[in-house]
């Protein structure tokens, strides 16, 4: 067979290496490999051309009476060009089916032949060294897979996806960590979007062989002192977040298969902080944003006392790195108080004193923690909290913000209305929850200073108020654009327009104007009135405010 035929040759459709038939597979491994040299060469020589041609230009530059046409690359210089060579893709080069299963075939064949090696020589690594770096040296080229995702399901047609998963528990823990730069580029979000018959195949393949404890299981091992083995374990929290990404009911299986137990505890080891721990902390929130039952468990594993323990470590010392990883804490924080019995945990971890803490050292981490405040005590649930601010002088804290809103700096997170928000909702869940004492002590706070906290319930009323006019005008306007047809579909968006564009916050301010009317002493309500018609307004604004907002979901402003 002559070099023409050997080229145009194409394997049966399936790759998979027949024990008895030696002879065939080692032309499929010829015939890659001698493929694969034949582009090395090409590319050798041209970049040798290259060379060439650029040193004789330089000469002639140096020397106008000479002109040398042939200067001799050295030894250094061909080892260099001959390096290059090996490491580098082919330009242009794209992988096509029938490449496709010779390289699957070659990393069956390889993987084979290191198993057996390994099993014949335990302890003379000389014997099976060999065999891999073969090995590794497959699954570098493999990477060319992930730029042809339509060729995922040939891939898993042929029974890759296992083989690969199988190397993840190899004892050379270079093998594992190439199997996880591998996978990770081959579940790279963008490119699954290119294919999504090929994405669907290889992720279905890659759950069908509980990929999620495989990972975690090679996390445990992994060796963070040891550099590649850091990269491998960055890869292998990517190759979570692209799944967690691609399909959202994943993270509910990742955090049972031990995924949550090990963030947790990386999260608390005592290690200088590095990307990893950023890392662990962000894919923490992606499991806890949308899946009640990993807020369970994370409850369960006491994982609240965890992340109260690393808010107060990095809250003393806040960098823009740490800053970011508090930020992802406190969000995981916030959702893991939608489960009620977490917020139990949250306050016998004392972690109100903490957030507490937080708003009067005027840091950062103050827009984090009026966010977890609002989600501990809001809603029924949120009593005990409610009534444990007002023990230890939380009053102290809040109302200074609710009177004056910091001023807006370039790192700041959230917005003036989102920060009145939250502070007006603290405040609005207090007074629904408090009773006894505390209510009163609460209540008191509006009567100090000539009723200076009236004045600026009555501030935020009005400025609101004049947000949900011109959203209702907006409104108003595309009305006129829109059919009668499609009216009623529009309704309940234009509500939540509304209620974004500033109504929330004005049920909310107009909760407590009534609150502080009713229960308050009678000067509260006078002053009211007084501001009311002095703007020009009317007390029955208020109450239509809260009609409007009567058909709200556990919204508590009405009841």
């Amino acid at each position: 067979m002559d070099i023409g035929e050997l080229l145009s040759y194409k394997p049966p459709n399936t790759p998979k290496r027949v024990q008895d038939d030696e002879n065939e597979d080692d032309d499929y491994e010829n015939e890659f490999e001698r493929q694969r040299k034949l582009r090395k060469l090409a590319k050798s020589h041209r970049v040798e051309a290259e060379l060439v041609e650029k040193s004789q230009r330089t000469h002639q530059r140096e020397s106008s009476d000479t002109l040398q046409v042939d200067k001799p690359i050295s030894d250094e210089e061909r080892e260099k060009i001959l390096k290059l060579v090996e490491n580098e893709e082919v330009e242009g080069e794209v992988l096509d089916e029938s490449a496709l299963k010779r390289l699957i075939l070659l990393f069956e064949k390889r993987a084979l032949k290191n198993q057996e090696m390994r099993i014949k020589f335990p302890d003379m690594p000389e014997k099976f060294m060999e065999s891999e770096v073969e090995l590794h040296e497959t699954m570098q080229e493999m990477h060319a897979v992930a730029t042809v995702p339509d060729l995922y399901p040939i891939m898993v047609e042929l029974q890759a996806v296992p083989s690969l998963l199988e190397l993840l528990a190899h004892e050379n823990t270079d093998i594992a960590v190439a199997v996880v730069d591998l996978l990770q580029e081959l579940t790279d979000v963008d490119i699954l979007h290119e294919s999504e018959e090929g994405a669907d195949s290889l992720i279905d393949a890659l759950v069908n062989q509980q990929i999620c404890a495989l990972l975690v299981q090679n996390l445990e091992r992994l060796d963070e002192s040891v550099k590649e083995e850091t990269e491998g374990v960055h890869n292998t929290l990517a190759i979570f977040e692209n799944l967690a990404e691609f399909r959202p009911e994943l993270c509910g299986d990742a955090a049972k298969q031990g995924l949550l137990h090990w963030l947790l505890r990386r999260l608390r080891v005592k290690l200088p902080f590095d990307g990893n721990k950023l890392y662990a902390s962000e894919i923490l929130s992606i499991l806890l944003q949308d899946t009640p039952d990993n807020r369970q468990m994370l409850g369960d594993l006491e994982g609240i006392d965890v992340i109260l323990q690393q808010l107060a470590v990095y809250n003393k010392e806040q960098t823009q790195t740490k800053h970011e990883m508090m930020e992802n804490l406190f969000n995981c924080l916030c959702s893991s108080l939608m489960y009620a019995p977490n917020r139990e945990r949250f306050l016998r971890g004392e972690g109100l004193q903490l957030m507490n803490l937080m708003l009067r050292e005027k840091k950062l981490s103050r827009n984090g923690s009026l966010k977890v405040l609002d989600h501990a005590m809001s809603g029924p649930d949120g009593k005990e909290n409610c009534n444990k601010f007002v023990d230890i002088l939380g009053l102290r804290t809040i109302f200074p913000l609710f009177m004056k809103t910091p001023k807006k700096n370039r790192r700041r997170i959230l917005t003036t209305e989102e920060h009145e928000e939250h502070v007006v909702s603290i405040i609005a869940s207090m007074l629904r929850n408090c009773r006894g004492p505390q209510r009163q002590r609460l209540l008191s706070k509006f009567t100090e200073n000539d009723h200076e906290k009236v004045d600026r319930l009555l501030e935020l009323h009005f400025k609101y108020l004049e947000k949900v006019e011109e959203v209702d005008l907006e409104i108003d306007r595309d009305r006129r654009d829109i059919g009668e047809e499609e009216e009623d579909e529009e309704e309940e968006r234009n509500y939540l327009r509304r209620l974004e564009g500033g109504l929330f916050t004005l049920q909310l301010v107009d909760y407590i104007i009534l609150e502080v009317c009713t229960g308050g002493p009678a000067t509260v309500k006078q002053r009211v009135s007084q501001i009311i018609n002095l703007r020009g307004g009317s007390l029955k604004t208020i109450r239509h405010v809260m009609r409007d907002g009567s058909s709200l979901p556990n919204d508590g402003i009405c009841s």
